[in-house]
């Protein structure tokens, strides 16, 4: 195996660790120093903190589903995709980059929610941005890093980029 295939599975893995432990730092200590649905405004009214338990996934979907096909479709379906995503990765000699920063950070943060969902239940959310009509819905690091990893993979793809797992 030469240097750079070792360079690239030990980037997809300190950047994977580091997305999961700064989303799980984050949400704990949301969880400790923020109340439940406070509202405290970070940059005037434009960045907001908040507290918010998301049993469903993004913007609630699927809160609502029964309890096994939530667990189904929300634990055991991702978990499944992201493993595969992870070894099939891993596999891939001399990748772009940008592919192994895209695939770590999606991988990251996917493992970083699916943590919160099996350990209490619901992924807990924080932050929202509202900028005049433009308003988020309530986000965590965890869904930063999937959000930027597929903006890199469309850039790439734009780009001419084949990628390819």
């Amino acid at each position: 195996m030469s240097r750079s295939k070792y360079f690239g599975k030990f980037l997809i893995l300190i950047i994977v660790l580091m997305t999961v432990g700064c989303d799980q730092v984050s949400k704990e200590i949301t969880r400790q120093k923020v109340d439940p649905k406070a509202f405290i405004p970070i940059l005037k009214n434009h960045l907001i903190l908040t507290n918010v338990e998301n049993t469903g996934a993004i913007l609630g979907f699927g809160q609502d589903f029964p309890p096994i096909l939530k667990r189904f479709l929300l634990q055991l379906l991702p978990k499944l995709l992201l493993l595969i995503l992870l070894y099939r990765i891993m596999g891939k000699p001399n990748l772009n980059l940008l592919v192994i920063i895209a695939f770590a950070l999606v991988i990251g943060g996917g493992l970083g929610n699916l943590i919160d969902r099996i350990a209490y239940g619901s992924v807990t959310d924080f932050f929202q941005i509202r900028l005049g009509f433009f308003r988020t819905g309530i986000f965590n690091m965890a869904d930063v890093a999937v959000t930027l990893g597929l903006f890199m993979f469309i850039f790439l793809i734009v780009r001419g980029k084949k990628i390819a797992i």
